[in-house]
């Protein structure tokens, strides 16, 4: 349909120049009825954001209900993917939950806390160019819906991808370049400060750490200073939002009745549910005690709101005293000092050797037991996407049970805060995992969070290092992982961090700033704050104290295994390869997978053949992983002349000879003239079907493989034998064919 069609609405356009790439965002044709909507194209990338607010506030909630859907369309990259019986896009994919979750951590800051509308915004890859990330376009059209609609947020931001390539940062890398970089970080920022940061590193020092996130900074700023002129011309008038209920004298009243004892259970080295009893206690108690104050409220809609919200209040006050000791004291939760990491502990083998690794890892209320499985290539997790299939030869899977905090609940399965910590340990670690070629085993490590009190997700990582230390999979370099927190007064221009959250700390906080690393570098970043940004320096003081409480957590690991395992458990599969001629992979598959399927078979073992050539042997010992060996190596192996062999008769040729079989399914002839050195009449009366014999290769013919046999050149001559002419040389006949 074309342009001019009346029902066609026009559009407008704007274009920006990012690096040497333009970035070009359309709105006001598609999607009209969305509160805003915005198409951002790089390249051939196209993807479109749509922002939805409900009409009214959902009830019963004390969060942001924000929800950002991240959606891959199979036709973007001109693929129809899926099963033979459903070509429907489904779930979305892990890598795709994730996206989703970049994104929305960058905009929930931006959204009033108080906010209880529910918030969508739908992220659609449209079309997909293989080359510019279709994550950076779905972001940006985010980024720039939001503060294009009537949602009340602030903003604008603009989304940066920084790599690092021979040491050179790169802004917004192309899909090949981000395989040879060695920084993956998503920046998202305002127009004055950084918002979101979402990094995996290998081993990237600090200070390379600090000066790529500046590069994406003044980046990310040029795009939302862009995104801000548009929003001036055509953005929609923000809706009013009535402000947070409040009622000071109320609020006095529950301070006066409830913090001497919240300022002792604070101090005091209480557990957490001990402490946390007292505090819900409080909230629970707060709407009784405004009734002893202000009576009864029946017939009173004031005195009946006020006592809804008696718990929200005492809530307050107990998170600003959470605050005011770290900030006027220095003081949190135990008296622990601002930077002083809870006590440490960490133990390996805790479950018999069946399970090829395992780890407990403790630090203070938190604890997570990680399991260790080593696993043949083919157990290689295979992920269906737009971008084609990929295979994941290590995956971490994190576990949250609701036991965990004491706590019982109906979502018993994995959801996007699961997905989510579980690739952050995962992404914490596979800069140190070992290659392929060196240890060519699928590595699955699971973490069961058994006890939680903040930082779960880097107790994951810890322990992931310990098991797969513990299992024998020589990593290059021990990886740990801190949680910082932030305690702010932005009008004083005061932040505090604190070296080791937990779970108070986290809920009244601004900041959960993880970082992973060894002692080398970071190997990855995620941050997750609640205000609007934060100055850099403050960036600066938290990576360098991520980088000594790291070392401190790690010298209480290596205390528990001080090197990786030289043997891993007898549980656990062997592993060999064996390199073959890529035209020998039909030999060892067979017509219709039949040899392949013998060999596994008979033996147990698991056979794994790359394109290249390269075999992989999975054995349950040693004896079965030897005799697969052979049993390959026979079938590729080329027949040598005068070498002697083992050999099978498989049929007889009444008056010509015998066919044997030997290195495992070669077939070759011997002779009735070369069964003795007296002549024979009979093959039988020498050879019977079944016979597995010796016998010496005479002649092989690599052009078609044809081989020839003999029994009777394993001996000596005899004296006085007279040689009879030659026969015909096994192989194609050469020169004019004979007369008729």
């Amino acid at each position: 349909m074309s342009d001019k069609s009346p029902a066609i609405k026009p559009q407008k356009e704007y274009t920006l120049k990012i690096g040497d790439k333009s970035l070009i965002v359309r709105t006001g044709r598609l999607a009209d009825q969305a509160n805003a909507t915005v198409l951002c194209q790089m390249g051939e990338t196209v993807c479109m954001s749509n922002c939805t607010l409900s009409k009214q506030p959902r009830e019963g909630v004390d969060f942001l209900p924000l929800q950002v859907v991240y959606q891959e369309k199979f036709y973007a990259s001109g693929k129809i993917a899926g099963s033979r019986y459903r070509k429907r896009e489904g779930r979305p994919a892990d890598s795709y939950v994730l996206l989703g979750r970049v994104i929305d951590r960058g905009l929930r800051p931006m959204f009033p806390k108080h906010l209880r509308n529910d918030i969508q915004v739908f992220c659609t890859v449209l079309s997909y160019d293989m080359e510019n990330e279709h994550a950076i376009a779905s972001a940006n059209a985010a980024n720039l819906a939001v503060v294009l609609s009537d949602c009340p947020a602030d903003g604008p931001l603009g989304t940066v991808l920084v790599g690092m390539i021979d040491g050179k940062l790169v802004l917004n890398p192309t899909r090949e370049e981000r395989t040879k970089s060695t920084l993956d970080m998503f920046v998202t920022a305002s127009l004055d400060r950084i918002v979101m940061i979402e990094a995996g590193a290998n081993q990237v020092p600090e200070a390379e750490i600090l000066k790529a996130l500046e590069f994406g900074k003044k980046a990310a700023q040029d795009i939302a200073k862009f995104f801000a002129k548009i929003q001036k011309e055509i953005g929609k008038l923000k809706f009013e939002l009535d402000p947070p209920f409040e009622n000071k004298e109320a609020k006095e009243v529950l301070k006066k009745w409830a913090l001497p004892t919240v300022n002792k259970a604070i101090k005091d080295p209480l557990e957490k549910l001990v402490r946390r009893k007292i505090m819900t206690d409080f909230i629970d108690g707060a709407a009784e005690k405004l009734e002893e104050k202000y009576g009864s409220a029946e017939g009173n809609e004031e005195l009946t709101l006020l006592y809804s919200k008696a718990g929200d209040i005492m809530d307050k006050v107990i998170k600003e005293e959470v605050r005011r000791l770290i900030l006027e004291e220095g003081l949190r939760m135990s008296s622990r000092k601002v930077d002083q990491i809870r006590p440490i502990g960490a133990m390996i083998d805790v479950l018999p050797n069946i399970v090829h690794g395992s780890a407990l890892f403790q630090r203070g209320e938190t604890q997570g037991l990680t399991t260790c499985t080593l696993g043949s290539p083919g157990d290689k997790q295979m992920v269906e996407g737009m971008e084609g299939e990929v295979e994941l030869r290590y995956f971490h899977h994190y576990n949250f049970p609701p036991f965990s905090v004491g706590e019982t609940s109906n979502r018993l399965f994995v959801g996007n805060r699961e997905i989510g910590h579980g690739s952050l340990a995962q992404r914490g670690l596979e800069p140190v995992l070992p290659s392929e070629k060196e240890f060519p085993y699928t590595i699955r490590t699971v973490t069961e969070i058994l006890e939680s009190n903040g930082s779960s997700s880097m107790a994951a990582t810890c322990g992931s290092t310990l098991a797969l230390m513990a299992a024998g999979v020589p990593i290059s370099n021990p990886v740990s992982g801190i949680a910082l927190g932030l305690i702010s007064d932005e009008e004083k221009d005061q932040y505090v961090i604190l070296s080791d959250l937990q779970d108070e700390e986290d809920f009244g906080g601004d900041m959960d700033f993880k970082v992973t690393g060894t002692a080398k570098g970071v190997t990855a970043i995620q941050m997750d704050i609640k205000i609007k940004g934060m100055p850099d320096h403050v960036f600066e003081e938290a990576l360098e104290r991520s980088r000594t409480g790291r070392a401190e957590i790690l010298k209480t690991m290596l205390e528990a295994i001080p090197e990786v395992r030289k043997e891993m458990s007898p549980k656990a599969p062997r592993i060999e390869t064996i390199v073959i001629n890529p035209d020998d992979i039909r030999l060892v598959i067979g017509k219709g997978g039949e040899t392949i399927q013998k060999i596994t078979g008979d033996l147990g073992v698991e056979i794994d053949i790359e394109d290249s050539g390269l075999v992989f042997v999975t054995a349950p010992d040693g004896e079965m992983m030897q005799k697969a060996k052979e049993w390959i190596e026979g079938i590729v192996a080329k027949p040598e002349v005068d070498k002697v062999y083992d050999c099978k008769v498989v049929r007889i040729i009444d008056g010509v000879g015998a066919i044997v079989e030997f290195l495992r399914g070669k077939d070759a002839m011997i002779h009735i003239s070369e069964l003795q050195w007296k002549r024979t009449e009979n093959v039988e009366d020498i050879l019977k079907v079944g016979d597995e014999i010796k016998a010496k290769c005479v002649e092989y013919n690599a052009s078609d493989g044809k081989t020839r046999m003999s029994l009777k050149q394993m001996t000596e001559k005899p004296e006085g034998y007279e040689e009879r002419p030659p026969r015909p040389q096994v192989g194609p006949r050469r020169g004019p064919p004979p007369r008729r």
